[in-house]
């Protein structure tokens, strides 16, 4: 199959080009009208398939649900916002729960699914700070435990690959070290760690940080503090919820301005009312949530801010055209940067000759026209 555009995202550029796929991989990229396309999307952008690396959910299911119909509902829908490849994400719960969720997860993945592929799990919590819990359920916040998590990884078949956590409390950094000697990536969140607490887990192996600006202590210039660290080490990858609301645009530039092009990382952080009535209530770790108008989630009894309902092609055009973001740093973001963080850009995350068929064609407007996931229109 030959597929060809006008705008094609390719070498960090618009280019024009056609794309020859064989057996769900992009067997060569060729010049416009090189050979006769079965396929021509004349001026439409074609970017690589995007990436979230943090979501708990959508039209109705959450990752704790443990229900295997619900993730492939989630996996086969969410390619409408050009999403190709995910990783569900949990919420702190007990021990029985999140055993349960992340042994669904690794069953559906090994028993087949529609839509887009599952990366593995991003294990948000319980290893949390509980003055920054943001809307993680305080009751089920509990201290590092090597143990623990090893029983949590046996049962999702080892494919937890990253784990938010607030490493300023991990004693000795025996978690942090663990997970990365056992090739997963450690990300401080939910963490009220100082500036000199989170050199000392970056220098311990943590390489990512969760949702800069939520989740931790304001920036401040006499305490950095985490905001401060993700500015200062651009090799650490950093997530940022691209919805305008968790952050303002004039943030979003800001965080980008100090990450460059590749190592920022666009997430959704998503909920279960993701595709749902404005109105809707839903469980959330055990507490109430309700979807506002505006489609921000909000905790009922508390009232703050417990997720997102972004899709990841709205987050794209918030960053380019309403935080201003140049094009490299935007598409980076939900592309590359999170295939390089999880070690698979050698098959995802850009266009290239050798890599899996993940398109998404984009109207001008951001709205998806149509997914490719291993070459196979969705």
């Amino acid at each position: 199959m030959i597929l060809q555009s006008k705008r094609i995202w390719a070498v960090n550029t618009w280019i024009k080009a056609q794309i020859t796929i064989e057996n769900g991989r992009i067997e060569r990229i060729d010049a416009y009208n090189a050979r006769t396309p079965d396929m021509d999307y004349e001026n439409k952008r074609i970017i690589p398939g995007l990436i979230d690396i943090h979501t708990h959910g959508a039209y109705g299911f959450d990752t704790n649900d443990a229900k295997p119909d619900g993730l492939r509902h989630w996996a086969k829908n969410v390619v409408k916002e050009g999403v190709t490849a995910f990783c569900p994400t949990t919420i702190t719960q007990s021990e029985s729960v999140l055993t349960n969720a992340v042994a669904n997860v690794a069953a559906v993945a090994g028993s087949g699914y529609e839509g887009a592929e599952i990366l593995g799990i991003h294990f948000e919590g319980p290893y949390l700070d509980q003055t920054y819990k943001g809307a993680q359920p305080e009751e089920y916040c509990v201290p590092a435990d090597v143990e623990q998590f090893k029983r949590y990884q046996a049962a999702a078949k080892g494919m937890i690959r990253i784990i938010t956590m607030a490493c300023e409390h991990d004693t000795d950094f025996a978690l942090t070290r663990y997970c990365v000697q056992h090739g997963v990536a450690v990300s401080q969140g939910h963490s009220g760690a100082s500036y000199e607490q989170a050199c000392a887990a970056i220098a311990n192996g943590a390489s990512g940080m969760t949702h800069v600006f939520n989740g931790m202590a304001p920036f401040h210039h006499r305490q950095p503090g985490l905001v401060g660290a993700a500015f200062r080490f651009r090799n650490v990858y950093s997530e940022v919820i691209g919805d305008a609301r968790h952050s303002t645009p004039a943030a979003l530039y800001n965080f980008f301005q100090a990450k460059g092009a590749d190592s920022g990382i666009l997430i959704t952080d998503s909920l279960r009312v993701k595709g749902l009535p404005a109105g809707t209530k839903a469980l959330f770790g055990g507490h109430w949530i309700e979807l506002y108008e505006d489609g921000s989630a909000h905790l009922v009894e508390a009232g703050n801010l417990a997720g997102s309902t972004l899709r990841m092609n709205d987050g794209l055009r918030i960053l380019t055209e309403e935080a201003q973001v140049p094009w490299q740093s935007a598409i980076n973001a939900c592309t590359i940067n999170p295939a390089r963080y999880l070690h698979i850009d050698g098959r995802k995350g850009s266009i290239q000759a050798g890599k899996d068929a993940d398109l998404v064609v984009l109207n001008d407007d951001y709205s998806v026209l149509c997914t490719y996931v291993k070459g196979q229109e969705i």
